[in-house]
């Protein structure tokens, strides 16, 4: 890896280090993180095991993401909202999901908040879209050091405290900054990366919400 923070895989296209070149995590840098998502399930789901992923790598859940999946009803917050304790007890038990007694629970109470949110706002990708950073808000050269060093914005500070306010659990700006760069309200594949041009491109095209 160079210092930009750019790796040049075998098939010779540069790209982010951070998947460190795994097939996995390559194949989720490349057709995944950062592609702009308006499905509210997947954007539940993710949220979710941002969650989830606190304290751990992301890997480890994109590891177990289908499992998760099995658990959760496929993050369908309408029936994970029903979930009781019968269903707390099962994900317990569940050796294929981070048993966290903790964020089961709060994936339980957010699916309930994630309800209340679509009343209000008619959907949940149009409530996560309407915090889409303006141009001045970002970065004017996105690279490594710039990406490394902003953990958090004061966009997803904004977010969390307004997650927070409606009930919503275990939604840090940290948690929520790393669901901003995976669904695409923010381009953050450094500069050097092919899936920049991609994903920009796909976010211009993009009908907002």
């Amino acid at each position: 890896m160079s210092d930009t923070g750019i790796i040049i895989g075998e098939d010779g296209k540069s790209r982010c280090h951070w998947h460190a070149n795994l097939p996995d995590y390559l194949k989720y840098h490349d057709e995944e993180w950062g592609r702009p998502v308006t499905d509210d399930i997947r954007l539940f789901e993710k949220i979710c095991l941002e969650g989830f992923q606190s304290g751990l790598s992301w890997l480890t859940i994109l590891r177990k993401r289908e499992n998760f999946r099995a658990a959760f009803a496929g993050f369908d917050f309408e029936k994970v909202a029903l979930f009781d304790d019968s269903d707390i007890q099962r994900c317990l038990a569940d050796p294929g999901i981070v048993r966290h007694r903790g964020k089961i629970v709060s994936t339980i109470n957010n699916a309930r908040r994630a309800i209340e949110l679509r009343q209000e706002f008619g959907s949940l990708a149009r409530y996560f879209w309407s915090f889409e950073p303006g141009h001045n808000d970002r970065p004017k050269v996105v690279d490594r050091a710039t990406v490394m060093a902003n953990p958090t914005t004061p966009t997803s500070v904004l977010i969390s405290k307004n997650l927070k306010k409606r009930g919503w659990t275990f939604v840090g700006p940290t948690t929520v900054y790393a669901f901003m760069q995976a669904m695409g309200l923010v381009n953050d594949h450094i500069e050097g990366c092919f899936c920049r041009v991609e994903v920009e491109a796909m976010r211009n095209a993009l009908v907002r919400p």
